[in-house]
């Protein structure tokens, strides 16, 4: 055994030494870390106290390897993992509904996709996960979390929430379902104001943008609203292809540049977009990020139109899949993009041309909420509708108000938009101006 572990470890030292001759490099730091790295190895192989495999002590070398880097976008995927990382690119997977990062070593939600379970169950962006069936989240990877949040369809998962404005953790329930992410909706706004909300950049995304943007023009649209708020992003190549329906010929989308020169790279339109004239704006906030903010840097920088809402997240680097040869894999940060202007956005967000905030939910109003939920009349009042009134709203105001259940038309109606979409399957209202202060200013504009 103890020559499997040396042949293991010259197997390394090998493979590390191509690579540095075919760059005209030798290190002999790099032989000394490696014959270090072989000979703690073996030791811990041979004489610690119970037995360990050998791939466990391998995929903990290299995910510890990765870790020590600080960058929560680099990983290692084990072969189940990395698997499921590869189908949830193709559109779809079992699980909750949710994109999450680490921010200062908490396990927060970048954004909940919209129609899953997390979406319906009121998970937000900003949202920080402490506890996951009751285990706390501290110091746990991001691996660590996707392999407990995810699980068979129908299956219940617990998750504990600190939620910035609500002074106490609470628990939410939600059952895991397979999450079919259809990451285009589309609808028109009063008449001939087209309206594209992306949910996420999926190797679907770019032909379902050009189908919904073409049914869109049959209707007479005069201009585009793009709603990229909670869109967590994706694939760089489904941002550059849904781009390139909107700018002029020529055009920079983005720039990524990295350590080797390989990387560096410009993208570039064709010319052969589909809406290249009509006024553009852009919908963004918090959740908004990486490919979501490249596609609106290249809007914002290119002049083609406006940017709404408050400060994008603030993921400017790339990730390059890697896959081993037992199925597993690694993510690496490989390189960092920039957009037209030259701006690399890693940290600092895409600020919006006109900020429009969100109006606050307050504690009170999440408690409202939280017992407008746990009673019947929402459901009631959800039952069987698509739509529904002004009077409707009224008349509900009045009756939750003798129940004591006090909520503004703007928070009921997103509380009846988010049940009516739990109730059809996740096909909630698309729009609605009158819980949307800043859809509604780009419909103004």
């Amino acid at each position: 055994m103890k020559n499997v572990l040396w042949f293991l470890a010259l197997a390394i030292i090998v493979s590390m030494s191509v690579d540095a001759n075919s760059q005209g490099q030798e290190s002999s730091e790099l032989y000394d870390g490696l014959r270090l790295f072989g000979k703690a190895f073996s030791i811990v192989h041979n004489q610690y106290v119970e037995d360990v495999k050998t791939k466990t002590l391998v995929y903990g070398a290299i995910d510890g390897m990765l870790k020590s880097l600080g960058d929560p976008h680099t990983r290692f995927m084990t072969p189940e993992v990395f698997k499921e990382m590869k189908v949830e690119t193709e559109g779809s997977f079992s699980g909750l509904g949710i994109v999450i990062g680490l921010k200062q070593d908490n396990l927060m939600v970048i954004s909940p996709i919209e129609g899953t379970p997390a979406y319906l169950a009121g998970i937000k962006a900003g949202d920080y996960i402490t506890e996951i069936d009751g285990t706390s989240t501290k110091n746990i990877s991001l691996v660590e979390a996707v392999q407990k949040l995810r699980g068979k369809q129908g299956t219940q998962v617990i998750i504990t929430i600190k939620r910035d404005g609500v002074e106490n953790p609470f628990k939410v329930t939600i059952n895991r379902a397979i999450i079919e992410i259809h990451s285009v909706k589309s609808d028109v706004i009063q008449t001939d104001v087209g309206y594209i909300r992306i949910t996420n950049f999926n190797q679907n995304t770019a032909q379902e943008f050009t189908d919904s943007l073409v049914k869109l023009q049959k209707r007479g649209i005069r201009s585009l609203v793009i709603d990229l708020r909670n869109d967590p992003g994706g694939l760089l190549e489904s941002a550059i292809d849904v781009s390139d329906n909107l700018l002029s010929k020529n055009s920079l989308i983005v720039s990524i540049a990295g350590r080797q020169q390989e990387m560096n790279r410009e993208f570039r339109t064709t010319g052969k977009g589909l809406y290249l004239d009509n006024p553009i704006i852009v919908l963004l906030n918090e959740g908004s990020a990486s490919a979501s903010e490249i596609l609106a840097g290249a809007i914002k920088d290119n002049k083609r139109g406006l940017t709404i809402g408050v400060k994008s997240y603030g993921k400017g680097s790339v990730q390059t899949v890697l896959p081993l040869p037992d199925g597993s894999g690694i993510a690496l940060t490989t390189a960092k993009y920039f957009t037209p202007s030259g701006v690399c956005i890693h940290g600092k967000g895409i600020i919006p041309d006109i900020i429009v905030e969100m109006p606050e939910i307050t504690p009170k109003d999440q408690e409202m909420w939280l017992k407008l939920d746990d009673s019947q009349y929402l459901k009631d009042f959800a039952k069987g509708r698509s739509s529904y009134t002004d009077e409707d709203i009224k008349n509900l105001q009045q009756t939750l108000s003798k129940n004591k259940i006090e909520l503004s038309e703007m928070i009921l109606r997103r509380a009846i938009n988010i049940e009516i979409g739990r109730l059809n399957g996740g096909k909630e209202i698309v729009c609605d101006l009158k819980c949307d202060p800043q859809l509604q200013r780009a419909v103004d504009i």
